[in-house]
Order: C-alpha cells, then sequence, then structure tokens
C-alpha cells in the first residue's frame, strides 16, 4: 500500500512538473481520468506498461531513473505478509495494517479498549470474541495471530515510535475476567517502559477533552513524498484522511490529549494503582 501511495505520488509530481493534465495522462494509457487519479493516490495497482507508457509521456528517459520507478511498481504490486488473513478480517484493514507496517511514527487515541499494538493475547481473543460472536474458533485463533504478528513491529530492530493516549474508560472495562485484566495491566507497565513507546493515561478526572470525537490513529512516513494519514474506523468501514488541513486538527487534538494527561511517568502509577485495585 504504501509502495503504492509513493509511486502514485511520485507519478503526480512528474506529471504536474510537465504540465499534464490527468485526462491527457489517461487518454496515454487508455485509462480515464479518474483512473489517474486513484494510481496517484496508491488505490489500484500498476501494469508494468502503464506506467512505462507515463513516464515516456513524462519524458522521463534517464534509464536508472526509469528502472528505480519500475522496479517500485513491481514492488508496489506483491501482497504483505497480512494478506493471508485477509478472509478474517474486514476489507477496510488490509490497507491499515500495510500503513501500520510501514510508519515511522504512530500516534493515537484509545477509548473503548487497549490499542492492538499493546493488547496481551488473552486480552485480544476476549476482544476478538467479542467482536466476531458466532466465529469458529479458527478465525478467533487467525485474527488474534494477526494482532500478535502486528506487535513484533513494534519490538523489531526498526521500530517506529509509538505515542498513545488511553482513556481510562479502556482500562476499566473489562475484557476477558479478572486475571486477563491484571496481565494486561502488567503487560501496558512493562511496555510502556521500552523507548520507542510514549504511553500516556487520560483519567476519568480530567473530564470533558479533546478526544470527544472518539479514536483515531495518525500514521506518518519517512518518505517525504508521503502525507501523514489519520485512521478512523467505523463499523461497517474505515476512513483513510490524508488532506493537511483534516490531519492539522486531529494532530491537534492528540496535542492536546498529551498535555492534559498525565506524563508517561504519571501514567505508570495510576496503572499500578488499577493493578492494586483489580
Amino acid at each position: 500500500m504504501v509502495r503504492r501511495m509513493l509511486l502514485g505520488s511520485q507519478l503526480r509530481r512528474l506529471r504536474e512538473a510537465r504540465g499534464i493534465t490527468r485526462e491527457a495522462a489517461g487518454y496515454s494509457i487508455r485509462a480515464s481520468e479518474s483512473k489517474i487519479s486513484r494510481m496517484e493516490l496508491g488505490r489500484v495497482s500498476f501494469k508494468t506498461r502503464d506506467v512505462e507508457d507515463l513516464l515516456t509521456l513524462y519524458g522521463i528517459t534517464d534509464e536508472q531513473e526509469r528502472t528505480s520507478l519500475l522496479s517500485l511498481a513491481r514492488e508496489a504490486n506483491v501482497a504483505g505478509w497480512w494478506h493471508s488473513y485477509s478472509d478474517v478480517l474486514p476489507s477496510w484493514f488490509p490497507t491499515y495494517v500495510g500503513l501500520e507496517g510501514a510508519a515511522h511514527l504512530i500516534r493515537a487515541y484509545e477509548v473503548q479498549f487497549v490499542h492492538g499494538l499493546l493488547q496481551t493475547e488473552a486480552y485480544a481473543r476476549a476482544v476478538v470474541r467479542r467482536g466476531m460472536k458466532g466465529a469458529s474458533k479458527a478465525d478467533i485463533d487467525k485474527r488474534v495471530a494477526l494482532r500478535l504478528e502486528r506487535q513484533k513491529h513494534l519490538v523489531s530492530e526498526g521500530a517506529p515510535d509509538f505515542h498513545v493516549v488511553l482513556d481510562e474508560a479502556a482500562l476499566r472495562r473489562p475484557y476477558g475476567d479478572r486475571e486477563v485484566m491484571r496481565g494486561q495491566l502488567q503487560h501496558l507497565i512493562e511496555i510502556s517502559e521500552r523507548p520507542n513507546v510514549r504511553l500516556q493515561i487520560m483519567p476519568f478526572g480530567f473530564g470533558g477533552h479533546s478526544g470527544e470525537s472518539g479514536a483515531f490513529t495518525i500514521l506518518s512516513f519517512p518518505e517525504s513524498d508521503l502525507s501523514d494519514v489519520v485512521y478512523l474506523e467505523q463499523l461497517t468501514s474505515a476512513l483513510y484522511l490524508d488532506k493537511h488541513e483534516d490531519v492539522t486538527q486531529y494532530e491537534k487534538a492528540l496535542k492536546e490529549l498529551q498535555q492534559d494527561s498525565p506524563g508517561p511517568d504519571e501514567s505508570r502509577d495510576l496503572l499500578r494503582g488499577l493493578l492494586q485495585l483489580s
């Protein structure tokens, strides 16, 4: 997904530099203006022939540059490791997994439950079982396995920075039995000590705050050509926002949440207090 977005962004830059319209670009590859738009947004796969023809139209004759972009096109069409889990995932979620895996900074606010990257296996199983009522044990196992696979990225050598604010409601709402919740709280205390994880808790005592619209995630990428993406999950779909004005609003909301919440050390103390009470 990210490779498609990166290639699309570069193709758009080349087209605009030559003053060529989307309509003209589409005509050159026997496609519509909307197809060019989807390609430039990274929302469709790329045919090598189409990319070759566009590069020719855009005046790209340098063999090294052409080879680099065509190689990126081939890479963009390779299915990610999460493809094998697609049978138990909502149609919109594989896109998110791909973006999450490519991000170098993940910022999030959660209110309903602990963020998926921070869930223990037992807690994740309780969450998935609640969300997939009537599903077979095999399907539940597969969804949990995907969640655990995603978490490996957080502790890998090239791990992203992860800044998350959890509403106290997510910690008070039980998923699973008492031992499951105790294990989850202990895990949060431990993983919050990692240098790439910044975990803060928004306490009930603060009252109203800037997270009133609900949970969201902001993904940032190392490639300068890629804009930040805000991910909003809904009941039957998801939204991916990348317009500057939209991203700015969510960044402002998260910054206020971070400023209004206790810092990481005080948040760990809050977690320890909840663990003693559980």
